[in-house]
């Protein structure tokens, strides 16, 4: 495949960069990158991976547009409020780069329709903002042997780990299941700092990044945290869960679970 004169300009600050090169841009270029959230993480996240070039990018998330969302979820304006995220997303994306190509998904994902989503994709960004989608993503994903980004943002704070199969724990062996109803706060009742799903939301970016041009360290095997109050990151070490329920070397959940709807930390 030839760069046109236009994508050649486009990406000349990737071009030159001895990472990526015209190669790395191809891998891009090539890529497809599935994003599950349009709201405070997926949004900065979808930005940036369009920006970037990846090629087929998917949105799947069944809310609208609120007031309330604009305050953090930077790829919707006021004019969207009511509108569908994807289809907001999608027109800013496209707005901001018509190489790419935007699968829209205007559905509540579930355990009937997650593989037939993931398998599709090279990677997969977590940007919910419930624990059932936390939890049905990484098993999902463990199944199919697909690699993604988890994060989850409230108040000042936020984390994130990467999830590559054969290479380092998944999110249910550092989380083993959901938390009782009511047990954690969510962003309407404890609030968050809207910058902060921009800081997490880019740092998934950079990992799907990474992990297509194959290129530095992903944080596999790691938790990164951040407290935007003490301006303070920290990298976590993980353990290996060998009778992990889904990873492990004997998982005893085999089939894809969708437990009950509580929202917690993502959007």
């Amino acid at each position: 495949m030839a760069f046109t004169n236009e994508q050649l300009e486009r990406y000349s600050r990737h071009i030159i960069l001895k990472e990526v090169g015209a190669k790395g841009q191809k891998k891009l270029l090539n890529a497809k990158v599935l994003i599950i959230g349009a709201g405070g993480l997926g949004a900065p996240a979808a930005m940036y991976l369009a920006a970037a070039g990846v090629g087929t990018i998917g949105i799947a998330d069944a809310d609208e547009v609120d007031l309330s969302n604009l305050q953090r979820q930077i790829i919707h304006g006021t004019a969207d409020v009511g509108k569908a995220k994807v289809k907001s997303a999608k027109e800013t994306m496209n707005a901001m780069n018509p190489d790419v190509v935007v699968n829209t998904y205007r559905i509540f994902v579930n355990a009937d329709n997650i593989m037939d989503l993931v398998n599709e994709y090279d990677f997969i960004i977590d940007g919910t903002d419930n624990f059932p989608a936390k939890f049905l993503i990484n098993d999902a994903c463990v199944m199919a042997k697909k690699p993604f980004s988890h994060a989850g943002i409230i108040r000042f704070a936020g984390q994130l780990m990467t999830y590559v199969p054969g290479k380092g724990p998944c999110y249910r062996c550092v989380f083993k299941n959901p938390p009782p109803k009511d047990a954690v706060p969510t962003c309407k009742q404890a609030g968050v700092i809207g910058a902060m799903g921009g800081v997490i939301g880019s740092l998934q970016a950079m990992e799907s990044i990474k992990y297509i041009l194959g290129v530095g360290d992903l944080l596999t095997g790691y938790l990164l945290t951040y407290d935007a109050l003490k301006m303070e990151f920290r990298k976590i070490k993980l353990p290996n869960v060998d009778n992990c329920a889904v990873c492990g070397d004997h998982p005893t959940i085999t089939e894809l679970i969708d437990y009950e709807e509580t929202e917690c930390d993502g959007k």
